[in-house]
């Protein structure tokens, strides 16, 4: 699992020419004013601020208010200006809100989502589930948490800390008790074709007995039950999200093994109807069609779908066309039970082999490598031949060095491409 370090993002204040006025004197804060929110309120924005009408503020008050909006977190950009009328004030904030990355709790069993957020709301009233990467904000959803956990008989301690989402694109933050060690003692799933999946009974170990943690639960459905569904034609079924179903005064100790409970819906089975292609010049709609493997009518197999896209970016590598992407979109006909792909490609320009440049090799060694590859400068650029040196050269090294006596643990290889030129570089470095 990757942590990531943060810093918090950069925010500027700025303040504008205050009048000698406000600098002598304070004056009575008839309003406070806010554009550029997209979330917050105006009124979320004044409780954060730390300011009412009918305050009296000056030069001072005005920068702690903005500063409190800085450390917060939520705002990428804060500035303000104001007027004054006789002895009043009306304050504007221009605010530009950061983006804000979805919070999961790891491993409160005794406790539902609906109790967390709540308890994080009473506090942040304006929380909805999401949170800055980093400020004040985040470290006062951690301190309410404890305090929720306290107030129920916990003495715990609460960790926050920012994943890299395993299940989608982006971060998270995740929320967990530290100094709790409940452990798995069984998944059972509401799906009988799961229940005699020999599959599904070859993976639970992976789960079962470690210690209770929901992104990892959640990991385990995703890679390794759902691929069941998918292989079967299910590709909507509905797995999750997981339920811990316990018993008696959640103020006592936990239980040592905690059973889980997995709601499914397999959904139908849907079969494979075709693909409709774009974008492609390089290869032709029946080399497409004929490397994608799929014939109208057969089960839909969600694994062998993935697959074959795998098998037409190979086809593009084996030409040259390194940076061929494919954007494949499914429509599903819940009558006829079947899908079908509109196939958007990008192929990109194919590129030819340039030279080669290898480091931590012995000049003997060197020499051999540049005998055994197969391919001369100006040669289209085969990226399966490439992994297929690659393999030679870490697992069958004697068809490369022969009798040559050689030592190393790996080979980092990269490839540089000049898109001008339309070369590509191999750098090989043995270690």
């Amino acid at each position: 699992m990757m942590r990531l370090r943060l810093v918090l993002p950069l925010a500027f204040v700025f303040f504008f020419a205050v009048p000698n006025s406000i600098h002598a004197q304070t004056a009575n804060l008839k309003e406070i004013q806010v554009d550029g929110l997209q979330k917050l309120t105006q009124a979320q924005v004044a409780a954060l601020c730390g300011l009412a009408p009918g305050a009296q503020v000056g030069r001072k008050e005005l920068q702690d208010a903005a500063d409190v909006l800085v450390r917060s977190g939520l705002f990428a950009k804060v500035t303000y200006n104001f007027s004054t009328h006789n002895n009043d004030l009306t304050l504007t904030f221009h605010l530009q809100e950061n983006p804000r990355i979805p919070v999961s709790y790891d491993n409160f069993p005794w406790y539902g989502d609906s109790e967390l957020n709540d308890a994080i709301r009473k506090d942040l009233p304006f929380y909805d589930g999401t949170l800055p990467e980093a400020g004040a904000v985040v470290d006062q959803a951690a301190n309410s948490l404890k305090a929720f956990l306290a107030a129920h008989g916990g003495n715990v301690q609460v960790e926050q800390v920012v994943l890299v989402n395993p299940l989608a694109d982006g971060n998270m933050h995740q929320f967990r008790e530290e100094g709790i060690a409940p452990r798995i003692a069984s998944v059972e799933f509401s799906d009988a074709h799961l229940k005699e999946s020999l599959a599904v009974q070859q993976h639970l170990p992976e789960i079962l007995g470690k210690p209770y943690s929901r992104l990892a639960i959640d990991i385990f459905l995703a890679e390794a039950i759902r691929p069941v569904y998918q292989e079967d034609g299910y590709l909507r079924a509905k797995i999750g999200p997981a339920e811990v179903r316990l018993s008696g005064n959640p103020n006592q100790k936990l239980p040592e093994e905690i059973p889980v409970f997995v709601p499914c819906e397999p959904g139908a089975v849907y079969h494979w109807k075709g693909a409709e292609w774009s974008g492609n010049q390089a290869l032709s709609t029946i080399t497409l069609a004929t490397t994608l493997g799929l014939k109208p009518g057969d089960v839909a197999d969600g694994m062998g779908i993935e697959a074959g896209w795998d098998r037409v970016r190979e086809e593009y590598g084996e030409r040259g066309y390194l940076e061929a992407k494919l954007t494949p979109a499914a429509t599903y006909d819940d009558q006829t039970h079947t899908v079908s792909y509109a196939v958007a490609i990008t192929e990109g320009q194919a590129f030819k082999f340039n030279q080669m440049t290898i480091t931590g090799m012995s000049l003997a060694g060197e020499r051999l490598i540049r005998d055994a590859w197969p391919m001369k400068p100006g040669d289209v650029f085969n990226k399966k031949v490439f992994e297929q040196f690659l393999n030679r050269l870490e697992i069958h090294r004697a068809t490369v060095f022969k009798e040559l006596p050689i030592h190393y643990d790996t080979v980092g290889h990269w490839l540089q491409d000049d898109a001008a030129k339309g070369t590509v570089d191999v750098l090989l470095d043995f270690k």
